[in-house]
């Protein structure tokens, strides 16, 4: 099933991974009694609790909490003979009495000692435990302690980073372990409960409700992330997250934060997605995930306007990389893919999840918005780790009025150091274009998907249109379309 996805936009504050090594909180102990479950398939799709009745939180924490582990880990960083910097994790930040106190100190140089914690969840009687992958990524030593106060070394199976999953595996027997499902079939407003070790606060459980689903957060285009409003703090990443039913739905993996604590926004990858990678990780060790190879970003209204859309959906390519399974595909900027193999693209968060979930070599259908035109091509996915006056003169007065840029063409030396073969540089930016972001020093390189050579064939695209133009703009190495509505 096709999952609806859509973009995250962060202003002030930010997101913080809830758990990893060099945390400063006490370690997690988890206390229960449950000792009497087994490994479990994926559940079939439970009925919904019906409305106005809450689901039996009692009866959940119960049958779970025996499955919900502690994950304590110990590394080490590198330090040089420099000031103190700031505890990391600590609430005071550089207003930590100790901190003002030391930061004029030498550190000696050499190798410190880390701690951090998470929480985990017991998935296979045999020991298979899933948990975040920035909770033990690096760590020396994993030790997991259970409900009954028994403490095992784990040895960390996999990590895929991509997906913030991990899977550890401890020398145990005969574990209780919690249940699956589908959390494709979540929706938003559902039940949800976690259970997690916050601030090293053994046993908490907390609940909301599903706040949305398919969020896609920056650095990460694989996840299509469950957001909730359930109380997730420091120490909760790799915890599970419970649907009504009792069965897990989710991994807490993440919260948005301006003070590093809960602010009512916390964020839990689909337990489809880390099913996965704990199949393909107890197999070979490690993750695949597949990639077209090209830079993709959302369609707002001016932008399907511009590429005359019937609405703001699909997934525009702002950049193909070279000799990629895309390129050789024919795909180019300024391509909409509109559809992957047959199932309409949401957006371009929705079109990097299905292809990372894919495995390298795998051929996919494309369909294709190019210059008010539908085509189709096939590619075959690689693997993902291997990786305006428009004119300063007289006669293009009106059009540096409706654009507000001056352009001029780029040297031999910028087009090589820039890594392209053809493209205005902004010398300056006024109106319009600085309305929309664009500065001086960025480089025009197409309009409306129409890559540009010179500034009189800016001009005539620009004069063609009455409302709003879409400009490939390369900022450094990055690339993106920008519209600019037309003064």
């Amino acid at each position: 099933m096709q999952l609806k996805r859509s973009t995250l936009v962060l202003s002030a504050g930010g997101l913080l991974a809830c758990g990893g090594v060099g945390g400063w909180l006490a370690p997690t102990l988890l206390g229960s009694n449950r000792a009497d479950a087994a490994d479990a398939p994926p559940a079939a799709i439970a009925a919904p609790v019906p409305l106005g009745q809450a689901p039996n939180y009692r009866a959940i924490v119960a049958e779970n909490r025996a499955a919900v582990v502690g994950v304590t880990v110990e590394g080490e960083v590198q330090t040089s003979a420099r000031g103190a910097q700031p505890f990391e994790g600590s609430p005071f930040g550089e207003d930590d009495p100790f901190f003002k106190f030391f930061r004029d100190l030498p550190v000696p140089k050499g190798n410190t000692p880390t701690h951090g914690l998470g929480s985990g969840f017991i998935v296979r009687s045999d020991g298979v435990i899933l948990t975040n992958a920035h909770v033990v990524r690096d760590a020396q030593h994993v030790t997991v302690k259970l409900a009954d106060h028994r403490e095992y070394k784990a040895k960390v199976l996999g990590i895929d980073t991509a997906t913030d999953v991990a899977v550890l595996k401890i020398d145990a027997r005969d574990l209780p372990t919690v249940r699956l499902a589908d959390s494709d079939q979540l929706a938003v407003g559902d039940y949800v409960l976690a259970i997690g070790a916050p601030y090293g606060l053994e046993e908490t459980a907390t609940a909301g409700i599903v706040s949305a689903k398919g969020r896609s957060l920056p650095g990460n285009s694989y996840v299509p992330f469950i957001q909730t409003d359930v109380a997730v703090n420091p120490g909760n990443s790799g915890g599970p997250l419970f649907d009504a039913h009792g069965q897990v739905v989710g991994i807490n993996s993440q919260i948005y934060s301006s003070t590093g604590g809960y602010q009512g926004v916390s964020f839990a990858i689909p337990i489809d997605v880390a099913a996965r990678d704990e199949q393909q990780i107890l197999k070979s060790g490690k993750v695949e995930h597949a990639k077209l190879g090209v830079m993709v970003q959302p369609i707002d209204q001016s932008l399907a306007s511009s590429f005359k859309l019937s609405a703001p959906e699909g997934a525009l390519v702002s950049k193909v990389d070279p000799g990629s399974a895309a390129a050789r595909a024919g795909i180019e900027p300024g391509d909409v893919i509109i559809k992957f193999n047959g199932q309409p693209v949401a957006d371009a968060g929705a079109l990097s999840y299905d292809v990372g979930m894919l495995q390298p070599g795998t051929d996919v259908k494309l369909d294709v918005w190019r210059q008010g035109k539908d085509i189709t091509v096939t590619a075959r996915l690689e693997d993902a780790s291997h990786e305006g006056g428009l004119m300063a003169s007289a006669s293009g007065a009106a059009d540096h009025a409706r654009l507000g840029l001056t352009l001029r063409q780029l040297t031999p030396d910028e087009r090589r150091q820039a890594g392209v073969s053809s493209g205005l540089v902004v010398e300056n930016s006024a109106g319009p274009a600085a309305d929309a972001g664009i500065q001086p020093g960025d480089v025009v390189l197409s309009a409306d998907g129409k890559p540009i050579n010179s500034v009189d064939q800016l001009r005539s695209i620009v004069s063609a249109h009455k409302d709003v133009v879409a400009l490939l703009i390369q900022r450094g190495d990055s690339r993106i379309f920008v519209p600019v509505q037309l003064g």
